[in-house]
């Protein structure tokens, strides 16, 4: 494959992960079906998959800058910015301690385009059972979920662990069903989104370090700088989108995605 041609995968790779990463409908799982049909070989170990969702993390912090450095600045005075950091952190843990301890299990086995394909259906139906049957919310605002709320957020968020999942669905589906609201509970994603996508990639940069060189880099910033551009756009309209209609237009989007994949996965399967 020809460089300009890498390179313009890779910059097209990044958009979709910054258009799919706040999105409850798996931006892991479509670089890798993405990844898989277009024949892009970017660095080993599903790197450049893992990476460039920095990008649209550094998305998340220029468009709450101003709420996440005013918290900063008054943590070391104020209870409630205490609170939050410490939900976010409660938050984190879970997948940080599943992942650190089933990382090769993760990538080796589970990073399929069949699983993905399955759990994008799976996934699209809780999505429309948990919008039919969620209790009414009390929480409002991302900075008022509880440490108990947090605990429980993060523990649906391990379920993204396998591809096509969606971090973003897992603990935004956990968070309608622990009362948070519907914008809260994706701007508290948002905020869960930084230190555990950092850890992820921090770690699968270290692991894989010894197989990056010049050309691999090369792609995970044009990728990453793809990411950035398009999840600024994404993270500012989510929203207000889900204010207005909720979550059930991704869900049958997932649904007929994964349907659409299973049929060309068994056609194009060997006899």
């Amino acid at each position: 494959m020809a460089v300009g041609t890498d390179w313009a995968l890779a910059a097209l790779l990044g958009a979709v992960e910054g258009v799919t990463e706040f999105l409850p409908v798996s931006s892991t799982g479509h670089l890798i079906l993405l990844v898989d049909l277009l024949g892009f070989r970017g660095p080993p170990g599903r790197v450049f998959e893992i990476a460039i969702q920095l990008g649209a993390i550094l998305a998340v912090c220029w468009v709450y800058r101003a709420r996440l450095l005013g918290t900063a600045a008054a943590l070391p005075r104020d209870p409630a910015a205490q609170r939050f950091a410490a939900a976010v952190a409660l938050a984190f843990l879970p997948a940080a301690v599943v992942g650190a301890l089933a990382h090769g299990t993760i990538k080796g086995v589970l990073f399929s385009p069949w699983i993905v394909a399955a759990a994008l259906i799976v996934g699209g139906v809780a999505i429309l059972v948990v919008e039919r049957v969620r209790p009414q919310p009390r929480v409002y605002e991302a900075e008022a979920v509880g440490l108990r709320t947090a605990l429980a957020i993060g523990a649906f968020q391990v379920l993204a662990m396998v591809p096509g999942v969606s971090r973003s669905g897992a603990t935004i589906l956990g968070a309608l069903l622990l009362r948070v609201d519907r914008p809260a509970a994706a701007e508290f994603s948002f905020f869960l989104a930084i230190p555990t996508m950092l850890g992820a990639t921090a770690f699968d940069l270290y692991k894989n370090r010894a197989a990056l060189d010049g050309e691999g880099s090369a792609l995970i910033a044009v990728g990453f700088a793809a990411a950035f551009a398009t999840a600024l756009v994404v993270v500012r309209w989510l929203v207000a989108f889900v204010g207005r209609h909720g979550f059930a237009p991704f869900a049958w989007y997932r649904i007929a995605l994964g349907a659409a994949m299973l049929a060309v996965l068994s056609i194009a399967a060997p006899a």
